[in-house]
């Protein structure tokens, strides 16, 4: 029964988190852990892994579309890889109930910045590509690491960053799945040499994954309004974070 629960729930983030472009390990983590499971030796990992699925498949209907700034991606992508599996062996070393507060304070930071733009209008001009690859190595590097640490690739970090360079919306969305993609196998394959993974509930996420970024990916891409998607994103962040800080402290 807590398999199947947990399938539903995932399937459901991976929907809203296809939908923002970030591959939902800020939901993977938590969720994971509360049905039991350990967080640095699965829910961790598993949600790092989860989360590189969703937005990898959510780049099939992005790319369709042509949301995707391919060439813009590229430098963040590749710190982010260098830097995630970093992020993923420092993890091992921070005690859980730090990562669970460092967690959600990242969250609320990513939630309340959201908030505060939802209302604006979209970009009209975009950043030269110079300013932005010398930006996006910093960045991709920062969220790389913490992204490792967390089990959440950082994408929540990388996407506001996009559209303070005058991505669009929807443009700032598909190239963090793209970055997303990239650093959260990374970190993944660093928890991994670990040797710590739950299969049979790696299996059946993958599968929860996979129909819930499709449907998330499609949704954004043809029908999601800007303003929207970013609502829907800072109120489930600021969720998890009070249920984080909750937990944390009934301990």
């Amino acid at each position: 029964m807590a398999y199947f629960i947990v399938f539903l729930i995932i399937t459901i983030a991976s929907f809203i988190f296809a939908m923002l472009g970030l591959g939902g390990g800020m939901v993977y983590v938590p969720v994971i852990n509360w049905f039991g499971f350990d967080m640095k030796e699965v829910a961790i990992p598993l949600g790092l892994l989860l989360n590189g699925l969703n937005t990898l498949f959510a780049l099939i209907p992005f790319a369709r579309k042509k949301l995707i700034d391919w060439k813009g991606g590229a430098v963040m992508a590749v710190a982010a890889v260098i830097a995630s599996p970093a992020g993923s062996y420092f993890a091992q070393y921070v005690p859980v109930g730090t990562l669970k507060i460092f967690f959600a304070a990242m969250v609320v930071v990513a939630a309340v910045r959201t908030l505060m733009v939802s209302g604006n209008a979209e970009p009209e001009t975009m950043m030269s590509f110079k300013r932005r690859a010398i930006i996006g190595l910093f960045v991709g590097i920062f969220a790389g690491f913490v992204g490792g640490m967390l089990g959440i690739g950082g994408g929540f970090i990388i996407a506001p960053i996009l559209m303070w360079m005058g991505y669009k919306t929807k443009e700032a969305a598909a190239t963090t799945a793209f970055v997303v993609t990239f650093s959260s196998f990374s970190g993944y394959f660093g928890h991994m040499a670990q040797g710590h993974m739950n299969w049979t509930l790696t299996i059946i996420l993958i599968v929860s994954v996979i129909i819930g970024s499709q449907f998330g990916a499609r949704y954004l891409s043809s029908k999601a309004k800007s303003k929207q998607v970013k609502i829907i994103y800072a109120v489930v962040l600021l969720l998890i974070a009070a249920k984080l800080v909750i937990d944390v402290l009934l301990k």
